[in-house]
């Protein structure tokens, strides 16, 4: 049987919105709610809070929640929990599959983690994602809303994802009215346990560095990325999916629990 671990990459630094993992939300900081949320489907998995910061690892364990403190100067999330990984899992045979769920993923349903498990087994990839269907052409234009180039038929919510990128994509030469969409991705990681390490060793590639996205990586490289189209990610309609700015945490602290 394949062992799942759930890494919750954290830190304090943001530009738009400093030690946010500590920002209290109805008397719990943020990061205890992302961890309890993930507990409530993991029950029997093993979740670890992966951050750089010592104050975050202090403030983890006063809730009961198992920590890995790991080099403050790595780049992304992901070498983070790959750190984390070897900490946990040195010789590389106690775990299969890892969950990657967002330190800042609040309001992120973590149902949707057990959905792309499946997946993950299902399609044997090396690594799958999340994406959500939209037509605002505002938003199909806007760079900051990550494409997912999918060709999935009427009836079909998961394929394999053929690229990434910041521009519109597919580019509907036709206009056809029935294509005017897109395929927006969630940054919502399931890895092969192999794959994910494979992943950090490789270096920054030519697509990744022109657009800013760390998947194009694993593209370049031939590794295999699957998306699951869903209608929502969150679990509270009201409140955002995650936080970033002053905005969003006054939203989260009146509408979460």
């Amino acid at each position: 049987m394949s062992k799942t671990a759930v890494l919750i990459p954290t830190r304090l630094k943001s530009t738009r919105l400093p030690n946010k993992p500590l920002a209290l939300i109805n008397g719990k900081p943020m990061i205890q709610h992302v961890y309890e949320h993930a507990a409530t489907v993991h029950p029997q998995e093993d979740i670890y809070i992966a951050s750089g910061d010592r104050e975050i690892i202090d403030a983890a364990a006063k809730f009961g929640a198992k920590c890995i403190l790991t080099d403050p100067a790595l780049p992304s999330g992901t070498d983070r929990i790959a750190a984390a990984l070897k900490e946990i899992d040195p010789d590389g045979t106690k775990y299969d599959i890892i969950v990657n769920f967002q330190g800042d993923g609040i309001n992120v349903d973590p149902a949707l983690n057990l959905k792309l498990v499946e997946l993950l087994k299902k399609t044997d990839a090396d690594m799958v994602t999340v994406g959500m269907r939209i037509t605002d052409p505002e938003a199909i234009q806007n760079p900051n809303y990550v494409k997912i180039a999918l060709g999935l038929k009427p009836d079909e919510n998961m394929g394999r994802a053929l690229y990434f990128s910041r521009s519109a994509i597919p580019f509907n030469r036709d206009a056809v009215p029935a294509l005017n969409f897109a395929y927006w991705h969630i940054g919502i990681y399931v890895y092969k346990a192999s794959a994910l390490q494979k992943f950090v060793s490789l270096p920054v590639g030519i697509l990744e560095n022109t657009e800013k996205l760390e998947q194009l990586r694993a593209l370049e490289n031939g590794m295999s990325i699957y998306a699951m189209i869903v209608p929502d990610i969150k679990l509270i309609k009201e409140a955002p999916a995650d936080i970033n700015t002053p905005e969003e945490l006054a939203l989260a602290q009146k509408y979460m629990k």
